[in-house]
């Protein structure tokens, strides 16, 4: 690169100078949601079906980020100004406890939004055999299952941190995630536009509860949209970090992480807000 190029680039990658206090408002803010949410659908008899169950564990993955983000930030401001003294290795350990509920928050929001769209999409498309195709052994089963292998998937993330094949597999399968769910959704709203068209010609009303699942669709979908939004920068840092480590224009990315960070808990933020705008029962309830 020419030395304009360097001094161009140079301002850019400074990165963020993000206070911690705004990490611990939005851990706060975050962590009180999630655990409405939470307490809105054990409450209420109405929304103890399984699609409001994996709704709750993905508040409870939210909740994770929220706890590991306010136990980092706390820990480190204690090590900072002294309160705390520990030796090296206990720091380390910590930090590694703290990356595993981070890593593990990850898996099993990526896998409760897949587990939440197939459940949408049999709603759809299977209205009969809903109930029996998923049934309430299924739901914990599955749920059981997902949290077993975030954890496991977690701390092998963890000892493995240096690997790029370990890198590739969690790139993998966020991508996998995310083009299961466009297919999942791309059908659906072909249904809906298809129901439509129907309903024009015949001018007959809508079924109430194609209604609504095609409206929890538009649910799902948003929230899809914003977890692509938050998490999307971190894959593509932990992309550039397996492909480009030493690239100058990487590294330039690289020093933003902390704004990554702030998006991926904007997305912990931002998920109760859309069940409680877009779900009437919960909204009541809470």
């Amino acid at each position: 690169q020419s030395n304009a190029t360097v001094g161009a680039s140079g301002s850019w990658c400074q990165g963020l100078d993000i206070p911690s206090e705004l990490f611990l408002v939005l851990g706060l803010v975050s962590l009180v949601e999630n655990l409405l949410v939470v307490a809105a659908i054990l409450k209420n008899r109405n929304l103890h079906s399984p699609t409001y169950y994996f709704i709750c564990c993905l508040a409870v993955s939210d909740m994770l980020v929220s706890i590991s983000n306010l136990a980092e930030m706390l820990f480190m401001l204690l090590l900072e100004h002294g309160v705390l003294v520990m030796r090296p290795s206990i720091v380390r350990h910590m930090d590694s406890i703290i990356d595993m509920l981070i890593c593990s928050s990850v898996v099993s929001s990526l896998s409760f939004l897949g587990v939440i769209a197939v459940d949408r999409y049999i709603t759809i498309f299977y209205a009969l055999r809903y109930h029996s195709i998923m049934t309430l052994q299924r739901a914990v089963v599955t749920m059981a299952s997902i949290w077993l292998a975030s954890t496991v998937s977690s701390a092998v993330l963890i000892t493995y941190y240096c690997s790029n094949t370990i890198l590739l597999c969690l790139i993998g399968f966020f991508l996998f995630m995310l083009v299961l769910m466009l297919v999942l959704y791309i059908h659906m709203f072909a249904l809906a536009r298809h129901h439509l068209h129907s309903i024009s010609s015949q001018q007959k009303p809508p079924a109430t509860h194609r209604g609504g699942s095609l409206k929890g669709a538009v649910t799902l979908t948003i929230l899809l949209g914003v977890f692509f939004i938050c998490w999307g920068p971190f894959f593509l840092h932990l992309i550039l970090i397996v492909t480009c480590p030493t690239n100058p224009f990487c590294t330039c990315f690289f020093s933003y992480f902390n704004l990554f960070l702030i998006l991926i808990i904007c997305n912990s933020v931002i998920d109760p807000l859309i069940y409680a705008f877009r779900s009437q029962e919960l909204r009541r309830t809470l």
